[in-house]
């Protein structure tokens, strides 16, 4: 069957890839920019990648007239601001639009439990949303699903953070509302499941797991999994708006998703409508199993997708080819070289493995210092951290940057800052091989915004002359 991935790009759409391939479907991808869906060439060479953008109608004029299927996989939970819900409709409708002229016989969204008459924002547009795409008049299957447990999604993630920083935790009363996780295995399993299978036409489903838990048991049974004993008291003074700064500071989220999240936990997600058991019986994993999954791909280095890594949870704007090249003209600079008499391909594994668990090869208090003030004032912090410890593809999430452009072949590495700045920052490292080793290559460019930008820079130029120099070095020479 020919089908369309909206999404293909996000946590739960780059693992249903190679999912649909197994099946034997013929897979169109829509990307709002090809050179962001980082696959491996077995995997590439098997799929169609068709550029749109779901805000502007017209860009979807290439997908295909002759798909059979479509999921929709997309939503803008993290974007800042209020409009959130405006953006997801506005994609709904573009999408049904364009949807409308083919010969799709089934769509399919995977949506959140809406079962609270007092919904949250989130849940709410996830409904409209799913009002939306039913007015395409061509049959829609959706399924609800509450937290999802897996190697790189938010909720995963955050519970790890909290779990794993904080022996005690003074926490929210939300934490006594229910919800029944599921593991990611499960959501594809079902997903996959779905196609084709007319008993599901015009139908609705929640799925979760066999455990309907508190967010406190949440949080306890992953500190058991881990072998770590926890404590978590709750008090009643936490508002919604200092649990989103509670979430915020205390894990890697950014706070609009921070916000976002607290708002939705206000609603009790658990499953009212079973049907699916009867149409496609599965046993789904219990909670503490899918946690233990999750780590075990996290130790096999086979984390194949992360919420960290959508553009949403960060501050890139624009048009994501404007930054791959370097501005020189009303730039500063910080450019060091570095020969060193070593196998250039060992130095390039040290480039390749920088941030996240690794650090920045010295004086790794300053960046950490620094990741800390951007928390401060509303960034993304050094929480992050990375996908994968030895990979990096182009738009990965790397701490406070992102992944432009990651060229083994050219031993190039370019980073753009996430951070909250005065202006837009990179962080370049190239290697040129020579006969008796090499030279590595390693720029900070800066382009400030205003006068304010350029006090920026200056002031922190001192430091530069540390951290960069001590970087170039032992990167060259460990």
């Amino acid at each position: 069957m020919k089908i369309l991935l909206t999404g293909a790009n996000g946590y739960i759409g780059k693992r249903l890839i190679p999912v649909l391939i197994e099946d034997g479907h013929e897979v169109v991808c829509l990307v709002r920019n090809p050179s962001r869906l980082s696959l491996s060439k077995s995997l590439r060479e098997k799929i169609t990648v068709v550029q749109g953008d779901l805000l502007n109608r017209d860009s979807l004029n290439e997908i295909p007239a002759d798909i059979e299927a479509a999921f929709y996989l997309v939503h803008s939970m993290g974007h800042a601001g209020t409009d959130f819900a405006l953006l997801e409709q506005q994609c709904a409708e573009n999408f049904v639009a364009r949807i409308s002229q083919t010969k799709v016989r089934q769509i399919i969204y995977l949506s959140g439990i809406v079962n609270d008459d007092n919904l949250s924002k989130h849940l709410q547009s996830r409904h409209s949303v799913e009002n939306a795409l039913r007015a395409s008049g061509r049959p829609l299957t959706t399924l609800r699903a509450g937290i999802i447990i897996g190697s790189g999604s938010a909720s995963f993630e955050i519970i790890r953070d909290l779990v794993e920083k904080l022996p005690v935790m003074i926490a929210p009363r939300w934490l006594n509302n229910l919800t029944q996780p599921i593991a990611v295995s499960d959501v594809l399993y079902y997903l996959r499941k779905l196609i084709g299978n007319e008993a599901c036409y015009d139908r609705t489903f929640d799925i979760g797991g066999p455990d309907i838990l508190n967010y406190r048991d949440i949080l306890l049974r992953f500190a058991k999994v881990r072998g770590f004993k926890r404590y978590v008291f709750n008090v009643p003074v936490l508002t919604p708006r200092l649990s989103s700064y509670w979430l915020y500071f205390m894990t890697s989220t950014s706070f609009s998703l921070a916000q976002s999240l607290v708002d939705s936990l206000k609603n009790e997600v658990v499953c009212k409508n079973n049907d699916i058991e009867k149409i496609i019986p599965h046993r789904c994993l219990p909670y503490e199993e899918a946690v233990q999954r999750a780590f075990s791909k996290i130790a096999e280095n086979s984390v194949v997708s992360s919420w960290k890594d959508a553009w949403v949870s960060g501050t890139l704007h624009g048009d994501y080819n404007d930054f791959i090249q370097v501005p020189s003209y009303g730039c500063l600079t910080d450019e060091r070289q570095q020969t060193f008499q070593r196998d250039p391909a060992k130095v390039l594994e040290n480039i390749w493995s920088i941030g996240g668990e690794r650090g920045w090869y010295g004086m790794n208090w300053l960046w950490k210092l620094r990741g800390y003030l951007d928390k401060m004032v509303g960034g993304v912090g050094l929480r992050r951290g990375r996908t994968n410890q030895h990979t990096i593809e182009p738009g990965d999430a790397l701490d406070f940057w992102r992944v432009l452009l990651a060229d083994e072949k050219n031993m190039r590495l370019l980073l753009y800052a996430e951070m909250k700045l005065p202006g837009d920052a990179w962080l370049e490292f190239h290697i040129e091989p020579h006969a008796q080793g090499g030279t590595l290559y390693q720029n900070a460019t800066f382009r400030p915004n205003g006068l304010l930008g350029r006090l920026y820079w200056y002031s922190v130029s001192p430091m530069h002359f540390f951290v960069f120099g001590k970087m170039i070095r032992n990167i060259a020479n460990n």
